[in-house]
């Protein structure tokens, strides 16, 4: 990741383009379910507290189920401890946040028959959550989450706390925050956390740069507020469904033309919506994969927005930023491990980067400057290129924009993409050079060392 002032130099070079926050799309399949050391007991064992069979436990927690399905506040408030005020506090302002989402399916179940930790506070149990968007997901999304269980005389079982008093934590997910805002465009949904920034010092929706010409806001932006932050939520949505068209104008409508953006309100909640990604400071948004329950092709993809960087972007910016994402989602960039990782990020910039006005010196600015130092590179970057820092990974990916978009000029759009899905169905493990060669000797027609010699000549005419 780029330290601040670089990332500052960038965005005021290049308008606030993916590239310039470098947008790393795979963040890697995040199984989120975090095992901890603590014991675990037999449902049925003597423990502190009295354990519930297993029948209690399903019986609650479909009473759980159906009344978030239902929109029934009060069948689901009866599941709780009445006097567990904080954590019952908790569970309304879930409720209210869960009755927003457009949920086609919500189910809590047991994970594990034995007891997460057991104590005099109740019996921990870790359970599955699993759930679906209505019109967005194909398929079920799954994470982990522990419920405390007490048995009280007049009541029967009740849920009393989390797992947090016992070091166990959920999987984060978008509305566990405070006033959840739900956006929903022609293509695009929108969940945001109360009082995200994504808004704050930047001009949005006017789908231009500021009068310096950079794409980070000057700190004047629109003052806060509801009203402020639902319409640039608005604004995202209308530029997801946007890049929908845009994007599949070039990679085909092949795939569901749908997406789901989470803005969290932090950079933290970022991090941890995100999984394993850490220090997203310089980075605006990213595409990861959520919730596939330890599969790797489960799960639902989503794009992260990090409130920080993505506040300080301008229209184009924004345009440019999401654009790329959008591309991740249609391609499975997220889940993809072969694929070179300059036909991931480059295909991404090159349609994000398309019909958009921005200058191919303003875009590769860290490259021509590498360049005319005498530091010509000798073929696109690979996969350990995208993991480095400062100019050396701004230059990584403009070159993996330039190789690109060098394709689609020679050869054409249609093939530049079936080059991507060649090499994504190569076999093979992630950086093994052979991927590269075959995908580009069956699409092109050329070998490694022939499209590199290509691609050279073809920076120094766009960049010297």
């Amino acid at each position: 990741m780029s330290s601040a002032g670089t990332w500052q130099r960038r965005v005021a070079a290049l308008t606030g383009a993916a590239i310039a926050l470098q947008l790393v799309t795979a963040v890697g399949y995040a199984t989120l379910h975090r095992e901890t050391g603590h014991a675990a007991a037999s449902l049925r064992s003597a423990t502190t507290a009295p354990a519930p069979t297993r029948a209690a436990v399903a019986s609650l927690l479909q009473r759980r189920s159906r009344a978030v399905l239902t929109h029934d506040r009060a069948a689901f408030l009866a599941t709780v401890d009445p006097s567990a005020q904080a954590f019952r506090a908790g569970q309304q302002t879930l409720f209210d946040n869960l009755a927003k989402a457009p949920l086609a399916a919500w189910r809590e179940s047991l994970a594990d028959t034995r007891a997460a930790a057991a104590a005099d506070d109740g019996w921990t149990a870790r359970l599955t959550l699993t759930y679906r968007l209505r019109g967005f997901d194909s398929r079920d999304v799954a994470y982990t989450q522990y419920l405390t269980f007490e048995r009280h005389g007049d009541t029967g079982w009740v849920v009393s706390g989390d797992g947090s008093t016992h070091g166990l934590r959920d999987d984060p997910q978008i509305w566990d925050g405070p006033d959840l805002t739900v956006i929903k465009g022609r293509y695009s949904l929108v969940l945001a956390e109360g009082n995200s920034g994504v808004g704050d010092g930047s001009p949005a929706g006017d789908g231009s740069a500021t009068g310096n010409g950079t794409g980070a806001g000057d700190g004047t932006g629109a003052a806060g507020g509801a009203e402020t932050r639902t319409a640039d939520l608005r604004d995202i949505a209308r530029r997801l469904d946007t890049g929908v068209g845009l994007v599949s104008k070039v990679v085909g409508d092949h795939w569901s033309r749908r997406v789901v953006v989470l803005a969290p309100a932090t950079e933290q909640q970022a991090e941890e919506l995100a999984g394993d990604v850490r220090n997203l400071g310089d980075i605006a948004a990213l595409a990861t994969v959520s919730g596939g329950g330890g599969d790797p092709d489960g799960g639902a993809d989503r794009i992260v927005i990090s409130p920080t960087a993505f506040g300080r972007l301008n229209g184009l910016g924004r345009h440019v930023v999401l654009t790329h994402e959008l591309v991740h989602v249609a391609m499975g960039g997220a889940r993809d491990s072969r694929t070179p990782m300059w036909l991931v990020e480059g295909l991404a910039d090159y349609v994000g980067y398309k019909d958009s006005g921005v200058s191919t010196r303003a875009a590769g600015r860290e490259l021509a400057g590498l360049i005319s130092s005498g530091g010509l590179p000798s073929s696109p970057p690979g996969r350990g290129a995208f993991t480095g820092s400062g100019e050396r990974l701004s230059a990584a990916y403009e070159e993996a924009w330039l190789a690109c978009r060098m394709i689609a000029e020679r050869y054409g759009e249609g093939r530049l993409v079936r080059l991507y899905r060649t090499a994504e169905a190569e076999p093979g493990s992630a950086g093994d050079p052979r991927i590269e060669d075959r995908a580009l000797r069956a699409v092109l027609g050329v070998d490694s060392s022939r499209f590199a010699a290509q691609w050279r000549a073809y920076l120094r005419k766009e960049l010297t």
